[in-house]
């Protein structure tokens, strides 16, 4: 998996553009098509038969096919998944609805709450009681099951069960019987089981998880079976691999199995080749990554070299940056912040009388008005092209030739007129209500996480994040960014960067000085195994790694923090080096630690890797030397408020050492990086563009 000579393809699908990467013989070749909302599939075939054309590969060359797809987060924000019953303890069927009874906007009387997936009389009391410490308090009743759970399961027609039994994540023998009684009665409905999907402490989120798993695993299913077979008719014998949301690469059997995984699986890759972007350079050991496409903007701060992650995501949120407003997943996952900002995201004036952007978006149908396909309505790539950052005949390659008339028509309609302002004026409110918007984000993010944004470099790519990385460097105080090569399809390209993984959780809470080491390992050998016979699916041959952590806390606290796990045996004195590394762990995310108060361990977690793929270090930087431009056109700078005439470079004539003056533009086909006065670009070793802020 991780030989450089191997052909590979990475297939990312967003809500506007499926991009394609194919990895071959040293080199890569870029596909970009809009997606295809009815059928996203189809745009992923199209894209890797424009590739391997481009590459002269055939498909039963292809070692490799690695997938990323926003389809199952599609299906839970728009609610398209499959109907689903919710089988649960008897009293406790509106765990999913009370949820943790807080309220995210506090004041707000009008608040509007996530509305279940599942309505409340699919939501079926099963008679049964496992206590906390996994003992039988009440024995499942099967009599009953048989004689009411499974008629009244029968008359709902659902296609999807979720099987959400308290305590299963100590003991999960009633869940297990339950599903077997609930196949052989119904054959043919999905089951998820809360002690496969997320066997970990708290009912909400266990639940919710499950239930979204159980939501959108018949839409994945059958789209991951029409994906493989696709495939195969175009002679594909390589295996399907899919990016989890925590950035590992998981076969497509455990993807049908646990779909709720694949929800960050674009954004992802996104992270990754930013990580492997930061390792590969000088002096960026923090970096914050920013990825911007045709419909949302995603942000991640990477330390080390290591992208930041997180146990819990809210999917779904109805209030745009509000916590608490959405559904809430219990799966590993890359942490960063994402919003409704993308090239296709529309504007509008509110009744306030002030420019909005997004999170509505064109998306790829009808897409921003200047596309021609029908769209009336201003996006922020109308504003783009109005502003002169964009070549309306080099757009996507040439693919799609942009209508600046219409683009016009739009700005001037729907922001202009309404504001009294000029075109050109209402294109600039557009972009730089974009882009405040994401460098709000980008703040608050850093702040939740105790960092000094303007400490890290920017790494941007997407099809829309060069052509506004700069403007946010210069609102930030950023000092540098990076846009790498192929940064118009660089979440496809952080698909080849990412390893086999898969990792798996369990929850034994005890104090701290109740810990049995010989059963904590026993425990972990068993979790070890589990994630190897998933990475031994795509793999039986790789060398894998373990990672172990633990989530501890004080006893009273609501919250736990991730410790790792020392190596070796817990069993002699696994209680004393547990405490330790806690006690050095909670001193560095909070500066001090809590005497004479008990400890407390929660949950395990143990990933198991194949190889990660090397990084290839740039090489040293060759003599400098001044780049000559193709042409000049004017584009608008906001700094001052008036057109400058900016030098316009093609990016595959731009060699290592070249060196451009600013104001400049950098057109490739699958982007454009604006260079706005005041910064000095230089290509690196490895063709990056390098732009320093003075």
């Amino acid at each position: 998996m991780t030989d450089g000579r191997q052909t590979r393809i990475g297939a990312d699908i967003g809500g506007t553009f499926t991009d394609i990467v194919l990895e071959h013989g040293g080199r890569q070749h870029y596909a970009k098509v809009l997606t295809d909302r009815a059928r996203p599939g189809d745009s992923v075939l199209r894209g890797i038969d424009e590739v391997l054309a481009a590459a002269g590969v055939g498909s039963s060359d292809v070692h490799a096919l690695i997938h990323g797809t926003t389809l199952a987060t599609n299906a839970l924000i728009e609610r398209r998944g499959a109907p689903t019953v919710l089988l649960t303890t008897a009293g406790f069927r509106d765990v999913i609805e009370i949820g943790d009874e807080g309220r995210f906007s506090m004041f707000d009387m009008f608040l509007d709450k996530p509305a279940p997936l599942v309505p409340r009389p699919w939501r079926l009391a099963v008679p049964e009681r496992i206590k906390a410490d996994g003992s039988v308090l009440e024995p499942l009743d099967e009599q009953a099951v048989t004689a009411d759970v499974l008629p009244a399961l029968a008359r709902t027609g659902a296609k999807s069960v979720a099987i959400c039994l308290l305590h299963a994540y100590r003991n999960a023998a009633h869940e297990a019987r339950l599903a077997e009684m609930v196949r052989a009665a119904l054959p043919d409905v999905h089951l998820s089981l809360s002690s496969e999907v997320s066997p970990e402490v708290r009912e909400y989120e266990r639940f919710s998880t499950t239930v979204a798993n159980a939501y959108v695993q018949p839409v994945m299913a059958r789209y991951l079976a029409e994906m493989d077979e696709g495939l195969r008719a175009r002679g594909f014998r390589c295996p399907l691999l899919l990016l989890h949301s925590g950035g590992g690469l998981m076969t497509l059997a455990t993807a049908r199995r646990f779909p709720v995984r694949l929800v960050e699986s674009g954004p992802a890759g996104g992270a990754i080749l930013s990580a492997s972007v930061a390792a590969a350079g000088e002096g960026l050991e923090r970096v914050v990554s920013f990825d911007m496409g045709g419909t949302t903007a995603k942000i991640c701060l990477i330390d080390d070299h290591r992208p930041q992650t997180a146990k819990t995501f809210e999917v779904a949120r109805i209030y745009r940056f509000l916590k608490g407003s959405g559904l809430p997943l219990r799966i590993p996952v890359i942490e960063m912040v994402e919003i409704g900002a993308g090239g296709g995201s529309i504007a509008a004036i509110d009744n306030l009388g002030r420019v909005t952007v997004g999170p509505e978006s064109a998306g790829s149908e009808p897409g921003p008005a200047c596309y021609g396909l029908g769209g009336t309505r201003p996006t922020v790539t109308d504003a783009d092209l109005v502003l002169g950052r964009i070549d309306p005949d080099n757009f996507a390659g040439g693919r799609i030739r942009l209508d600046v008339a219409a683009a016009e028509r739009a700005l001037a309609v729907h922001v202009g007129k309404p504001l009294g302002l000029d075109v050109l004026h209402a294109a600039l409110a557009v972009c730089e209500v974009v882009d405040e918007n994401m460098v709000n984000a980008l703040r608050v993010h850093a702040v939740e996480r105790g960092k000094d944004a303007q400490r890290y470099a920017m790494i941007a790519f997407g099809g829309a994040a060069p052509l506004h990385a700069a403007r946010l460097v210069q609102k930030l105080g950023l000092r540098r960014m990076i846009v790498p090569t192929g940064a118009g399809v660089g979440s496809a390209i952080g698909f080849l960067r990412a390893p086999l993984a898969y990792e798996v959780l369990r929850s034994q809470p005890c104090r701290i000085e109740a810990f049995a080491g010989r059963a904590a390992d026993s425990l972990l050998r068993e979790m070890a195994d589990e994630g190897a016979a998933v990475v031994r699916l795509a793999d039986a041959t790789a060398p894998l790694g373990i990672r172990r952590t633990a989530f501890m806390r004080y006893v009273g606290q609501g919250h736990e923090i991730e410790v790792e796990v020392p190596e070796g045996s817990l069993a002699a004195d696994g209680r004393a080096r547990l405490t330790q590394a806690f006690e050095a762990g909670y001193a560095r995310a909070y500066g001090r630690t809590i005497p004479h108060l008990g400890i407390e361990l929660l949950s395990w977690s143990v990933t198991v890797s194949g190889p990660v793929p090397p990084v290839v270090k740039a090489p040293t930087m060759p003599a400098t030397f001044a780049a000559t431009p193709r042409r000049w056109r004017p584009v608008f700078d906001p700094a001052t408020g008036r057109r400058v005439e900016a030098a316009v470079f093609r990016r595959h004539d731009l060699a290592p050492g070249a060196t451009l003056s600013s104001p400049a533009v950098v057109d490739e086909a699958e982007s454009t990086t604006v260079v706005p006065p005041g910064f000095d670009l230089v290509v690196d070793g490895l063709g990056y563009l390098a732009l320093t802020r003075r």
